[in-house]
């Protein structure tokens, strides 16, 4: 998923998902210079939140 996606898929604005991917610990990994995330990823890390 790109960050566009996560940001869909979290109601949350694409600025916030950048600004706070590292301090809320969103399972991003780096592609080059893209960041990108499993859908599977997403989901158990979500599961997991409060």
């Amino acid at each position: 998923m790109t960050v566009n996606d996560v940001a869909e898929f979290l109601s949350k604005p694409r600025s916030w998902v950048y600004d706070n991917w590292k301090r809320e610990e969103i399972p991003f990994r780096r592609v080059g210079q893209s960041l990108r995330c499993r859908p599977r990823d997403l989901e158990k890390w979500l599961d997991q939140q409060n």
